[in-house]
């Protein structure tokens, strides 16, 4: 008899990715690199104003602590699936699929730093670049695994909500089980950057895959 077991893990390989360069960067952080990983690799707006621009992405790989790390690589699983399948699971989706990941997590860090200009406030973390992958996936788990428009009143009610839970994070200070402030500008800026970047990414997506790949583009990409 055929041996139909399903996997244990039905997440897309690119999602898996994800969590394995969050985590693993990490025990790199850990166990080699210790404090001056901060210093190398975090962002702050006054670096990125002196001209350390590369900050805007190797912050994503550096973690204030486990939990830190493990909430975000929770986080990039659970949205960054349904957003990897609908992009596709050959090179070209991927590719796709970490680009837009990373454009996000960009600039969200960006968009911190133009709300604090000069400061020498030290950003680390892939939270941007996951609240990205939660503003598309509001859209595609809104549509059914395709991407719903943006003004879907669906749509605007979980970004509401999503942002809304961003500003009780402003006006605590704090979140539950992660020391010291929450960077909540970036997550508001990443949130917005998947919402609307996530159809363009589409777009290329659909452009760049096989021939012999299943359509995957949404009804109306280019929004």
């Amino acid at each position: 008899m055929a041996d139909h077991r399903e996997p244990i893990f039905k997440a897309p390989w690119p999602a898996m990715v994800l969590v394995g360069a969050i985590m693993g960067a990490y025990g790199l952080q850990v166990f080699i690199l210790g404090e001056a990983a901060y210093r190398r690799f975090g962002f702050s707006p006054a670096g990125y104003e002196a001209g350390a621009q590369i900050g805007l992405v190797t912050a994503l790989f550096v973690h204030g602590g486990l939990v830190h790390a493990a909430m975000n690589a929770a986080g990039a699983l659970a949205f960054g699936s349904p957003t990897a399948r609908l992009m596709g699971l050959k090179a070209s989706g991927a590719a796709v699929f970490f680009a837009f990941y990373l454009a996000c997590g960009a600039l969200a860090n960006l968009a911190f730093a133009k709300l604090h200009p000069g400061e020498e406030i030290l950003l680390v973390g892939a939270s941007g670049a996951v609240f990205g992958l939660i503003g598309a996936a509001t859209r595609i788990l809104v549509g059914g695994g395709r991407l719903a428009p943006l003004f879907d009143s669906r749509v605007l009610f979980m970004s509401a909500a999503w942002i809304g839970l961003n500003l009780v994070v402003a006006v605590l200070g704090f979140a539950p089980g992660l020391d010291g402030a929450v960077a909540w500008e970036a997550h508001i800026a990443g949130f917005l950057a998947g919402l609307f970047l996530v159809g363009p990414a589409l777009w290329v997506a659909s452009r760049l895959a096989p021939a012999t790949e299943p359509d995957r583009a949404s009804d109306d990409p280019s929004i």
